[in-house]
């Protein structure tokens, strides 16, 4: 859970204002946030997660870590309207506000996107372990990583940046991004393979979802008997 809240945190503190441009063959400039090389690592302790120890957990963890968002934005906004020190010069103030400033557009667009993405790829993989018998651990990891960032992009950059960039330009970004995101959960399968191994054989768990309840508002204790 640490890690998970860690990286999130930082991955929205990096990518709303670390821009990057690149030229890619037959496109030409591609313009993409730096977060989009880090948020990608909480989908994959997402997937962990729910791998071992089941949707209710990754739950928690989810909820935690859009508290955790919230948190974070209320404390970036304080740093911004507090008075600064007299001993700090106009360019050291200014910095601040660049670093901590954040819209409440982009601040809905994060927690609303992620809130909604995480929970649709714990639910995507929580399934497909169901229906694979916890086989094709490869398949369950990307394929919920498909349909999580798909719903997480479709969501926060339309809310961030509509009106702001042209369409093209959003519409451009947002598929961009989306394919990078799904690129990183490719080539980070071999590890998500040796960190799942390592985490069942040393936990003991390997628990399967069959009688849980997939409400992200549920109380649902969790449950010991969905091991296999």
């Amino acid at each position: 859970m640490v890690a998970f809240v860690v990286v999130l945190l930082c991955s929205n503190l990096i990518g709303v204002h670390k821009v990057s441009f690149i030229n890619l063959p037959f496109y030409g400039e591609y313009i993409y946030g730096a977060g989009v090389l880090f948020f990608p690592i909480s989908y994959l302790f997402g997937d962990v997660l729910t791998e071992v120890y089941g949707y209710a957990r990754s739950r928690k963890v989810i909820w935690a870590g859009f508290g955790a968002l919230i948190f974070a934005s209320l404390m970036a906004s304080a740093v911004i309207y507090l008075p600064a020190a007299k001993t700090m010069s106009a360019e050291q103030q200014q910095a601040i506000n660049l670093i901590f400033g954040q819209t409440p557009r982009i601040v809905l667009a994060s927690v609303s996107a992620f809130w909604v993405g995480e929970f649709v790829n714990s639910f995507i993989l929580a399934k497909l372990k169901i229906l694979t018998s916890g086989k094709f651990l490869w398949l369950r990891t990307i394929g919920s990583t498909v349909f999580g960032e798909a719903a997480d992009s479709a969501i926060f950059y339309p809310i961030a940046f509509f009106g702001v960039w042209s369409n093209e330009q959003l519409i451009s970004v947002l598929i961009g991004n989306y394919f990078i995101k799904v690129l990183w959960e490719v080539f980070a399968t071999p590890f998500t393979y040796l960190f799942v191994d390592f985490l069942k054989k040393a936990e003991q768990e390997d628990f399967y979802d069959r009688d849980t309840d997939f409400n992200p508002f549920s109380l649902e204790p969790l449950r010991e008997n969905g091991k296999k």
